[in-house]
């Protein structure tokens, strides 16, 4: 992890023509599900399980849409949503939560730190890339995925 990072200027890497995701995730086995369904559907990922790291590469890369844990070993998903939020070049990047935090009130918090929608494990491939496509569209490209 890098320190002493400061939001103060994007280091925005050249775009592909593909869709790019920002998964931030600090579960192996959750990460590697989300990892390789989006990548059958086409998209590019790029992947960390911090939250700080998160926001340093949304900063970088400028993912045309981030998913977020909320429980991190870190910082909180809602603090690492909040910064992005509130960091112009990051700003307008739309978060998904995807948590195992499903209790009454939960979404409400999310939506509430500045996510734009909100997603409880274990997640529903449907509902999943649903939410995904309703964000950021088809992924250039891909062949149909696992429908």
């Amino acid at each position: 992890m890098r320190e002493n990072f400061q939001l103060t200027q994007p280091l925005a890497a050249p775009r592909s023509a593909t869709k790019r995701i920002l998964i931030v995730e600090d579960n192996a086995l959750n990460m590697k599900l989300l990892r390789d369904v989006l990548e059958a559907y086409g998209y590019e990922t790029i992947t960390t399980g911090e939250g700080m790291e998160g926001v340093i590469l949304a900063c970088e890369h400028q993912p045309d849409l981030i998913l977020m844990d909320i429980q991190l070993p870190d910082i909180s998903g809602y603090d690492a949503v909040r910064q992005l939020k509130g960091h112009p070049p990051t700003r307008t990047i739309p978060v998904v939560a995807v948590t195992a935090f499903a209790m009454s009130g939960d979404e409400r918090k999310a939506l509430m730190s500045g996510c734009d929608a909100y997603l409880p494990k274990p997640i529903s491939l449907r509902d999943f890339i649903g939410v995904v496509e309703r964000f950021i569209g088809a992924a250039g490209g891909a062949a149909g995925g696992l429908r």
